[in-house]
């Protein structure tokens, strides 16, 4: 694949009111997270300097739309194989200051770097004692976008690093017992022998110190839970992370910027957390080979006259308006906007004739990891802690007799909130399907709401059980009034060409020789636990047999 023009380069005294003020951005934080640190910089530059936007013409031997992680996995692996690599980002490179002098902007206090292109914020809890705590913001290519569908809020990462800026890092492989449900065709002995493993590398995934979790004060909220779910009988597992544990020992001690002590989660982290800025993109970057186009959108792929594909391509500013529209051709194209974004385009594409021979599997098999939120009002002789650092580490496993995962979530308002939170992850079976309406040209969704129930009983199988045994209630301020459970919501979108269905069995679009998806839009709409080590590991079983059999 010769040279081409992109080769180469917490507060006292606080009032009632102040109290419903701060906590307006961070409840519900629990699942999400993101990035940048000092001590990463020249990981973070060394991307930045891979970043320029593409030419109107250029060839590119390989283009990759999206920077998440499938999309970061085959531009790392591609590069290292001699590829030259284009990478095409909706989002922003989140490599440059605010006027605050920090990249992201704090949970607590949302502005227009929080959200994607909205004017108000919508933040998963959606109120707390009753009063709602969304704000008007500036629209502005923020980090995290709310997308409404089809009945549900499908909340996402925009930048390069993709979802790995915002998620809260839980970076958990499934128990090998439960694999043969989430991909039943691949083969289990090599994923948990070589590639979750290489995942694992990758991604920098650690442990938080037992001994240091059982003493300070940012984890009093998973002690918490860690006790209540063993007195019913539940097992509470520590979950490993891709947080740096020796930054956040140093934060709890007082001696380098706060970030997950701080609460920084929803809208990215500016220290400690191991985004993909710093792991599989910095390499990637490194190797000289891949370029990355921020603020750039991928509107058409189809096969160019002379071999390969056109890919039609806006460029667009920090309000979303598009400032220019650029064509390349590109020998091979890697789809790796994340399930909705992977989905909704390959939809668009075969229903308006640029893909017709892709198959009838495109855009089925959705499902929402079976995610769904609540809260636990404790006894006042069980506090959780003012001090919650944004980075979970534990989860209560009830999957085998329930159906449920639980992730002991974060609430980290800066004040005792008396609060034990959660995040389940559940059995539920129902899976949507993307489909193309025409009179109004968009990719609807047709998740239902009602579909949720069954996340909801498989997580009461744990939580019924812990209120029954502690005499404790559910709290009903969180997602409206008088509403005990967040069923409006993921955190993890999956599936929409799954593999071996809409693809072959290394993620080979049907139909056309050279168009990959390498995304979570293969997983078939759960994982049983927090998916991108899946994912990750997944797209690099997927790019090595790519890169032997195909280049």
């Amino acid at each position: 694949m010769g040279d081409n023009a992109l080769h180469g380069k917490g507060s006292k005294g606080i009032s009632r009111r102040g109290f419903i003020a701060r906590t307006s951005s961070i409840l519900g934080a629990s699942a999400l997270a993101g990035q940048i640190t000092p001590a990463h910089a020249r990981a973070v530059a060394a991307v930045a300097a891979g970043a320029g936007p593409v030419d109107d013409g250029a060839h590119v031997p390989a283009l990759v739309i999206g920077t998440g992680y499938g999309g970061s996995v085959a531009a790392l692996r591609l590069a290292q194989a001699g590829v030259d690599v284009h990478m095409i980002e909706m989002g922003m490179a989140w490599d440059t200051p605010g006027p605050d002098g920090k990249i992201f902007c704090n949970t607590t206090s949302p502005d227009q770097r929080s959200y994607w292109l909205r004017t108000k914020t919508k933040q998963p809890l959606s109120n707390f004692l009753g009063f709602p705590i969304d704000r008007d913001i500036p629209r502005y290519t923020g980090i995290l976008d709310a997308e409404e569908m089809g009945g549900i809020i499908v909340y996402q990462g925009r930048g390069v690093g993709g979802g790995s800026l915002v998620n809260g890092g839980m970076a958990v492989t499934p128990k090998r017992s439960n694999f043969g449900a989430i991909l039943p065709s691949v083969d289990a002995e090599e994923m948990y022998s070589t590639y979750y493993p290489r995942a694992n590398a990758g991604l920098g995934v650690g442990l938080v110190d037992p001994a240091w979790f059982d003493t300070v004060d940012c984890y009093q909220f998973a002690r918490v839970g860690r006790k209540h779910a063993q007195r019913s009988g539940f097992p509470f597992v520590f979950v490993p992370d891709v947080y740096d544990w020796d930054y956040m020992k140093q934060e709890a001690a007082g001696t380098v910027p706060k970030s997950a002590v701080a609460g920084e989660i929803l809208y990215g982290n500016n220290h400690g957390k191991k985004s993909l800025q710093k792991t599989y993109l910095a390499q990637a970057a490194a190797t000289g080979r891949v370029t990355i186009s921020a603020l750039h959108k991928v509107t058409s792929v189809s096969p160019a006259a002379g071999g390969g594909y056109t890919v039609v391509i806006d460029q667009i500013n920090t309000t979303g308006d598009t400032t220019a529209t650029k064509t390349v051709v590109a020998d091979k194209v890697f789809f790796a906007a994340g399930s909705v974004g992977t989905s909704k385009l390959l939809v668009r594409l075969k229903a308006t004739g640029r893909l017709p021979a892709l198959n009838g599997e495109i855009g089925k098999g959705w499902g929402d990891n079976g995610n769904v939120m609540c809260g636990r009002a404790n006894h006042l002789w069980d506090p959780t802690g003012k001090v919650q650092a944004s980075i979970p580490c534990g989860g209560i496993d009830n999957w085998d007799a329930g159906g449920a995962f639980a992730e002991v979530a974060p609430l980290p308002t800066g004040i005792e909130t008396y609060a034990s939170f959660y995040l389940s992850i559940t059995k539920n079976p129902n899976r949507a399907e993307f489909t193309y309406d025409a009179a109004s040209a968009t990719v609807e969704l047709n998740w239902q709401t009602a579909w949720k129930q069954p996340s909801i009983d498989m997580a009461k199988s744990i939580f019924d059980k812990i209120n029954s045994k502690e005499g404790t209630i559910y709290r009903t301020d969180l997602f409206g009034t008088n509403k005990i459970w967040g069923d409006h919501l993921t955190y993890h979108p999956l599936g929409g060409a799954v593999l071996n269905k809409a693809t072959d069995n290394y993620g080979r679009l049907h139909g056309y020789t050279g168009l990959y998806v390498i995304d979570g839009a293969l997983i078939p709409g759960n994982t049983s636990v927090n998916p991108f080590v899946t994912i990750t590991a997944l797209a690099e079983r997927n790019i090595e047999k790519i890169i032997a059999t195909d280049l």
